[in-house]
């Protein structure tokens, strides 16, 4: 672990023993603690060598962890924080630039402040006690406490557990752009950043192409600083072949292969690599492998955390860290902030319908569809039946229409007790809340500020953030640099999806730069074949139901649900239900790895409103 943490303990009588107290925080590599003790408090830090700016002045601590700038220098940047703080307080957050974790502990007023960068590229966890606050930028250097029901419901609804939640009742975590202060036991969340859109052309589409240019490559040249050998994770896809072109040459790649029919890219990531003269690396992973990782991913994850792309990250960063390969590129971002989802495009046809006028809807097409024509099964007015009823879903909720909990039917997967101590609404009304923050704004626009935090922040980046963590490479993500985020704010929607063309302004912008085949290629990624290896390799299969087997004796997965998804389900469709075979195992390999103790159900409103107070601007 590598990272930032400390506590700020509350004095009622008598000095803190700073050191004994935040001794534990100290032991993850980090180096001796730096504390003082003025006023009313005490405060103590702990971090990694070297890898933290660190400032000290009498009643004061500021530090910076990760790769930050202010006005455009990282020189003292700790101590240049610590007098915007005085001048500004928590808004001298929006002065840093790059991915960073921040904290600011004033011993003279008892006033903390934490916070993280705007993409969530880093973490803070925290928890206030009877003797004060601890956070850390990773879980592991807290103590855990009881596990959160709701939290375990959102794993299985997500597949990962959305911030500001964590699997632990007492701790929670901050949201991208976001703050907290903290003062003699009582906590406020603040906001200093959040996405602007301008949805009007401002400027012609050459201008606008040279700026995105000329922010890409600053944002390549601004993750490669400082760093030794770079390297780039090479999928075949727009994202990562546009970095590994823009890296200084020879540039190294990673590539992972499948062979499996369908889930093998290894051809476009070799089109980019030729076209790019990297010297590239590639390795074919197999269920053996898989078996081996599982473990050691749950040992090393914070929470639960069930997407299974994290095995094949996690090999492509083995690779390149035996290669000499010190930091890595990744091309995370690049779809959420220039239309590459495929789901951008699914949905504007679904929009479509809402655009047709309210009585040829309700008078003609829903009466025919489903009350004349309900019996009449020809294949035409089936594809009729079904894009209406997605269509007449409200968005968000129209995204969820094939979440697995839900497909199943909480009632059927989960037991009895342990569904009537949580609240089943509270994902969609965390998804409805995100959508409708951005209201007024287009379609894609909405669509693209749900994803930066739910697909990003607490998946895509952690998947990375983790694999390359326990391989010992530290990774970089260019296309969530500040400027390219304002960048793709002021993006119009029409440049982002153009009618149902995916990335329509970056692939003009990058034509002359990408080659041919990797532009016109869909979106695919590093998706695994678990399911088709589930059935094929017996070592693989044995530690996935064995782990489901001990989750049955957890009291909160029904025991039917676990041997029909097993011995009926996965059988009939192993890429579908084999998702959520691997979403329970490792459910089951992250509580049997780090569970001290059972949840405790408590009542849904105390669950869902304990970890998700509403953040003051």
């Amino acid at each position: 672990m590598s990272g930032l943490c400390g506590y700020l303990a509350l004095v009622r009588g008598g000095r803190p023993d700073l050191a004994r107290m935040a001794a534990p925080l100290a032991r993850h590599d980090a180096s001796p603690l730096r504390s003082l003790e003025e006023g009313p408090c005490g405060v103590a830090l702990a971090a990694q060598n070297g890898s933290v700016s660190l400032h000290q002045e009498p009643g004061l601590l500021a530090a910076v962890w990760g790769h930050a700038l202010l006005d455009g220098s990282g020189e003292r940047l700790a101590a240049r924080l610590a007098a915007a703080w005085r001048e500004r307080g928590a808004q001298a957050c929006a002065e840093l630039s790059g991915h960073f974790a921040v904290c600011i502990l004033d011993g003279a007023s008892g006033l903390a402040l934490l916070a993280i960068d705007r993409s969530g590229v880093h973490a803070m966890h925290y928890q206030s006690g009877p003797q004060g606050l601890t956070f850390a930028t990773s879980a592991a250097a807290l103590a855990g406490g009881e596990l959160d029901p709701q939290a375990l419901f959102n794993y299985l609804y997500f597949h990962m557990i959305p911030a500001p939640r964590s699997i632990y009742r007492q701790q929670q975590r901050l949201l991208p752009g976001e703050y907290l202060l903290y003062r003699r036991g009582r906590m406020e969340r603040g906001v200093y950043w959040r996405m602007r859109f301008h949805e009007e052309r401002a400027l012609p589409f050459v201008v606008m192409k040279q700026q995105f240019r000329g922010a890409l490559e600053e944002a390549v040249r601004q993750a490669a600083q400082g760093a030794g050998k770079i390297g780039a994770f090479l999928s075949g896809g727009t994202d990562s072949s546009t970095l590994a072109g823009l890296l200084d040459k020879p540039a190294s790649t990673y590539s992972i292969g499948f062979d499996v029919d369908g889930y093998d890219e290894m051809a476009y990531a070799r089109i980019a690599a030729r076209h790019f003269q990297t010297e590239h690396h590639e390795y074919y992973l197999t269920a053996g492998d898989v078996a081996d990782a599982i473990p050691r991913i749950a040992a090393a994850s914070d929470q639960p955390f069930g997407n299974s792309s994290v095995v094949p990250a996690y090999f492509c960063a083995q690779m390149a860290r035996a290669n000499g390969v010190t930091r890595l590129l990744g091309g995370d971002g690049g779809d959420e902030l220039f239309g590459g989802n495929e789901r951008y495009a699914r949905q504007a046809v679904f929009a479509r319908y809402e655009q047709l006028p309210s009585g040829l809807r309700q008078l003609m097409l829903e009466p025919l569809l489903f009350g004349l024509a309900r019996q009449v099964n020809l294949p035409p007015l089936r594809k009729a039946r079904s894009y209406v009823e997605q269509a007449l879903v409200p968005m968000p909720a129209r995204l969820e229409t094939y979440n697995l909990l839900f497909r199943y039917g909480p009632a059927q997967v989960l037991e009895a007790d342990f569904l009537a101590s949580v609240d089943q609404g509270a994902p969609q009304r965390q998804l409805d809340a995100c959508y409708w923050q951005s209201h007024g704004l287009s379609q894609i626009n909405r669509m693209q500020a749900l994803d930066l935090r739910y697909t990003l922040a607490d998946n895509d980046l952690r998947k990375v953030g983790l694999a390359c963590e326990l391989a010992g490479v530290e990774a970089a993500f260019p296309f969530l640099s500040d400027e390219l985020l304002a960048f793709s704010g002021r993006l119009p929607p029409q440049d982002k999806l153009h009618g149902t063309r995916l990335r329509y302004f970056f692939k003009h912008a990058l034509r002359e730069h990408l080659p041919r085949e990797i532009l016109r290629k869909k979106k695919h990624g590093f998706g695994m074949p678990f399911g088709q290896w589930l059935l094929a390799d017996a070592r693989l299969r044995a530690l996935a139901f064995d782990s489901l087997s001990d989750l049955k004796a957890r009291c909160l997965v029904r025991a039917d649900f676990i041997d029909q998804l097993t011995q009926v389900r996965l059988h009939e469709h192993p890429a579908y239900h084999g998702t959520m075979v691997w979403v329970l195992m490792m459910l089951e390999q992250w509580l049997s790895q780090h569970a001290r103790q059972p949840f405790a159900a408590a009542p849904p409103d105390v669950a869902e409103t304990a970890a998700d107070p509403a953040p003051r601007a």
